[in-house]
């Protein structure tokens, strides 16, 4: 195979990219991407390691070249279009719910802005400048950024988990828990875990947990849901003491197109129709927020929603009058 028009160095780095993109990569793949021969990969895997980069190379059928873990971050290769998505992400970044992480975005966005070249930061600066955030409303809880990492690689490596948790009245409980998944709902961050103590899944919300402990047990995973659904059930209805079911007479997609996801779930009925489950401590709240959809709906559960809607029906036939 003849050795591509470019340079060692350019190639050096498409090699590098290529590492970044995807966990292993064969010789003769990396050859084959490149134009060039195994043996010219070799020899820039070498100078890549002489360069600091931690090039690790395995034997076997499933063998090949990855990019490993070095004592430094190694300077990361983007296209345009990771670059610019980087930088929206973290322009996003700087009002989330993880303790710490809105500076650190600021940092490494500043940094960002430094290295991008002018056709994409004019693209970056002109994204930023449409993106305004409303003030107001129910504040996000934060997360603390160590403990939010610790939970995640406990998931990752099926570790048991030990934390203290506070309750929606404050009393603080001992759990151990097999951890299984992280959620994000937009203000808030939850963990699916099996709680070892109480024999059940549970979801706990990780702005109410303290004293996150990462112990060295092992477990086998479990049989279980997928951690998006289950969370999305438990936080939509599961929390309140009236648990709502009504039919609506209207498409799934055209009923989920006027609710957040994180506030109700919605099920295909029929082409015209379809089920919504929520929660609530105010059946006339709940009363007035099924309203706002725009569609007729029918109360299927509980009984004490159909007189609120008729309360609230005739209040504003009278204010209509």
């Amino acid at each position: 195979m003849t050795e591509p028009s470019s340079g060692p160095t350019e190639r050096i780095l498409r090699l590098l990219a290529l590492l970044q993109q995807r966990h292993t990569w064969s010789g003769s793949e990396l050859a084959e991407r490149l134009g060039a021969t195994t043996r010219t990969i070799r020899r820039d895997v070498d100078r890549l390691r002489e360069l600091g980069y931690p090039v690790n190379a395995t034997q076997g059928v499933a063998g090949g070249y990855r990019l490993g873990a070095g004592r430094a971050l190694p300077p990361l290769l983007l296209d345009d279009a990771e670059a610019v998505a980087v930088a929206v992400s973290l322009r996003l970044a700087a009002g989330g719910t993880v303790a710490g992480a809105s500076e650190a975005a600021l940092r490494a966005l500043t940094k960002l802005d430094q290295v991008l070249p002018s056709r994409l930061r004019q693209r970056v600066h002109g994204i930023h400048d449409s993106i305004s955030t409303l003030p107001g409303g129910p504040a996000a809880e934060t997360v603390d950024a160590d403990a939010l990492v610790e939970i995640a690689g406990a998931c990752r490596d099926l570790v048991r988990l030990e934390f203290a948790y506070a309750d929606r009245s404050g009393a603080t409980t001992q759990r151990r828990v097999e951890p299984y998944g992280l959620v994000a709902t937009g203000r808030r961050w939850y963990l699916m875990a099996y709680d070892l103590d109480r024999e059940d899944w549970r979801t706990f919300r990780l702005d109410r947990l303290r004293e996150v402990r990462v112990s060295t047990w092992r477990f086998t995973a479990r049989e279980h849901e997928d951690p998006v659904t289950y969370v999305h059930r438990a936080v939509t209805s599961a929390p309140y003491p009236h648990q709502v079911l009504v039919r609506f007479h209207a498409s799934a997609e055209e009923v989920r197109a006027v609710y957040p996801v994180a506030a109700v779930t919605v099920e295909h009925e029929t082409d015209v129709t379809s089920l919504l489950r929520t929660g609530g401590e105010d059946l006339a709240m709940v009363a007035v927020y099924l309203g706002l959809a725009g569609y007729d709906f029918e109360v299927l559960e509980p009984p004490g929603l159909v007189e609120h809607c008729a309360v609230i029906g005739r209040r504003f036939e009278r204010a209509g009058r």
